[in-house]
């Protein structure tokens, strides 16, 4: 399939399982690439459990047409399109397969997006899905990067969908260990509360980098909440975290 704005590079960001912060790091991987200058796209795929347009503020705000085309929202210099800027009052989304495939193909050639776009963020559903094969399909040799939690059962599923998107022809570039550590925001003492070592062993396993070990940190919850990615605060040890994977993704992107 062609750009449908260019030259621009897609990258996939997927999980073996929900709730290890998947969506989040998609948002502040992408507000860290916007800080450095890069024009920033995002997909929400997550087309049943979609949470992109709340991380950014814009829940419920609709999208345009013009010429023909969808106008993406944009929020602090980032592009986005998710199923929550089309469903009414948080309503689920019941869909068979094949119609998720669509609206993958629709949300990269029916939109907008700026001609100077440098980096596609899609936000797969956690597992091995229909999605995976779809991105594959449609953008052959995307990058893709793996979430997980430092749990050895987290890491386990992860490497589960990581085989599955090797497979597809992906091109697996890392690991990200999200909620590597707690740190107490009164006396900054570090706690591994969920383990540790889950992300490098996986790492290991699959030949790759561990790209960033992510903390769990007050920070991210409240700035989520606000619809604002922790990443955006100059000086703060999200933005600093966040920042070093945006570097490592594009030397691997190169």
């Amino acid at each position: 399939m062609q750009s449908p704005v260019g030259s621009w590079q897609a990258l996939a960001v997927a999980s073996g399982k929900g709730g290890v912060g998947k969506s989040t790091v998609t948002v502040n991987l992408a507000a860290a690439l916007q800080e450095k200058g890069f024009v920033v796209g995002i997909i929400d795929c997550d087309i049943y459990g979609f949470s992109v347009a709340r991380l950014l503020g814009v829940e419920g705000q609709r999208p345009e047409a013009k010429d023909g085309k969808i106008q993406p929202i944009v929020v602090d210099g980032i592009e986005i399109i998710s199923m929550g800027n089309f469903v009414e009052d948080n309503s689920p989304v019941i869909w068979r397969g094949p119609m998720l495939g669509k609206v993958l193909r629709q949300f990269l050639e029916d939109v907008a997006w700026n001609k100077d776009l440098n980096y596609l963020l899609l936000d797969l559903p956690p597992g091995t899905g229909d999605m995976a094969l779809d991105v594959a399909r449609f953008i052959p040799g995307a990058g893709l990067i793996l979430v997980t939690t430092p749990q050895e059962v987290a890491a386990d599923v992860a490497g589960r969908a990581a085989n599955a998107a090797l497979k597809t022809g992906l091109n697996l570039l890392g690991v990200v260990e999200n909620m590597s550590y707690f740190v107490c925001p009164h006396c900054e003492k570090i706690t591994e509360l969920f383990g540790a070592g889950g992300g490098q062993k996986l790492a290991g396993e699959l030949k790759v980098p561990l790209l960033a070990r992510i903390p769990l940190t007050a920070t991210v919850r409240e700035m989520g909440d606000k619809g604002r990615p922790a990443a955006r605060l100059e000086g703060s040890l999200e933005a600093a975290v966040f920042g070093e994977l945006a570097d490592r993704v594009v030397t691997a992107l190169k």
